[in-house]
């Protein structure tokens, strides 16, 4: 569930091409998607409106009962066949911003990376959904996510899913350091610096993993741009944001040996015993909730013998809670720190040619079964009245609690061009470094402004 960013290059003139309005052939295309159909509506299925229509889901987060539940109802509700097809978070941003424009190569319903959402959505790539907003979920979809796919106060691009950054911590290494759970930000700050040691981060962080590293930003107050004279500017010479960054700073330089330039890495694989040592490498993380896919797995029951499954042979994983905890990243002065939540937002094509079936595929996304489905298969639901669904264990509770409190990166229209430059990578990673930051913040804020409004 680990999204590749594209690279700059790419994810510059993919965005682009965008804003121009143009478009390209799928022949183009290098790669092809992966293409699943459903089969075998009946004639007395099929009606005046039915529709054959392709909806295009990033990477594999959407598990196979899922996809066959889509393919599955759309035949049964309207009669035509349901095409899925998976695109690679690698080089979606360039497929979406080719093919949306296209009528004739454009999917009829698409998932899109939130933090995309806001330049789709200013050039007009998504149909209008107000009409529809009650009847997907309305005041209960989570609104951070409704937010980036507004425009003029108009839903284009829904919530699909979510996934809160939270922290999951080493409770074995907690315990014998008597470190306890903190309840304020500066409090987590000063114990992963007691918990690092020469071959253990006390809380392992890339130095250039931005999409973590702004909860510190948001939790002071502060933000990566705003909008002032209905132009949008980059913030990061804010006062607040500032406080945040050097909260940042002082945090990497006390707690993580992780490489400076690392970003959008695994820290799982560091908060698990290492194979070869037989230790883990980093004391505290913080990841998206569907990371602990990836922790704190154990075949072994408290006798430490192996359980099998009815087969005899195929060992059953279970959470090992006695090694593993997870707790919300804490405010500055308490409670629960704004953080990054990951995820998706899905719309209907502005070019399809088929808008009634398109959005009878939305009303069967955000009905209550698929909701519910959603969260079963341990992704956040668009409509936070299914939560409940995640799951009793700490970690789906956890998540939901985070949840309440994610924030979002800025719903400006050229944020696509942002995240694709590389700039905040750059930026983090100097900071991180020990950098200046009053200097890196003036020299990276001249960057980017221009590049926010498109």
């Amino acid at each position: 569930m680990k999204k590749t960013m594209i690279g700059a290059a790419a994810a510059t003139a993919a965005t682009a091409l965008v804003l121009a309005g143009c478009s390209t052939s799928s022949d183009e295309e290098t790669t092809a998607p992966t293409t699943e159909a459903s089969t075998g509506a009946t004639d007395e299925a099929m009606t005046a409106e039915s529709a054959d229509i392709t909806l295009w889901l990033m990477g594999g987060d959407t598990n196979e009962d899922l996809r066959q539940y889509l393919k599955d109802t759309y035949a049964e509700e309207n009669g035509g066949t349901l095409t899925i097809e998976e695109q690679g978070w690698g080089d979606a941003l360039a497929k979406l911003t080719t093919a949306l424009p296209d009528s004739a190569n454009t999917p009829d319903v698409t998932e899109i990376g939130n933090t995309w959402s806001p330049t789709f959505t200013a050039v007009g790539a998504f149909s209008d959904l107000t009409d529809m907003y009650d009847e997907l979920g309305g005041d209960s979809l989570l609104q951070s996510f409704v937010e980036v796919g507004k425009k003029d106060d108009k839903n284009f691009a829904m919530p699909y899913y979510f996934g809160s950054r939270s922290i999951i911590f080493r409770k074995d290494i907690y315990d014998a350091a008597g470190v306890a759970q903190p309840t304020t930000l500066q409090e987590f700050n000063d114990n992963a610096a007691k918990l690092k040691t020469d071959d253990m981060s006390g809380f392992y962080l890339g130095g250039s993993d931005w999409r973590n590293g702004i909860s510190w930003i948001f939790a002071n107050g502060g933000d990566l741009a705003k909008q002032e004279d209905g132009q949008w500017v980059s913030t990061l010479s804010d006062p607040n944001t500032q406080k945040g960054l050097k909260m940042l700073q002082d945090l990497y330089t006390s707690s993580s040996n992780a490489p400076v330039g690392e970003f959008d890495s695994t820290p799982w694989v560091n908060i698990n015993n290492n194979e070869s040592t037989g230790k883990p490498e980093a004391a505290t993380i913080m990841a998206p909730n569907w990371a602990h896919w990836s922790v704190g797995l154990t075949s072994e029951d408290d006798n430490g013998d192996v359980v099998v499954g009815d087969d005899g042979t195929t060992p059953v994983l279970t959470w090992d809670d006695d090694t593993f905890g997870t707790f919300a990243l804490p405010g500055v002065d308490g409670g629960i720190a704004p953080v990054f939540a990951g995820g998706s937002n899905i719309g209907v094509s502005a070019a399809s040619e088929n808008q009634d079936a398109a959005k009878q595929l939305m009303s069967i996304i955000f009905s209550d079964d698929y909701q519910t489905m959603l969260a079963g298969a341990g992704l956040g639901p668009a409509n936070l009245d299914f939560t409940s669904a995640l799951g009793d264990d700490q970690f789906a509770k956890v998540n939901i609690e985070a949840a309440s409190g994610s924030k979002l990166t800025p719903a400006a229209p050229g944020w696509a061009a942002v995240e694709g430059s590389s700039l905040l990578e750059e930026f983090f990673g100097k900071v991180n470094a020990g950098g200046d930051i009053a200097a890196l913040a003036t020299e990276y804020d001249a960057q980017i402004t221009p590049m926010l409004n498109g």
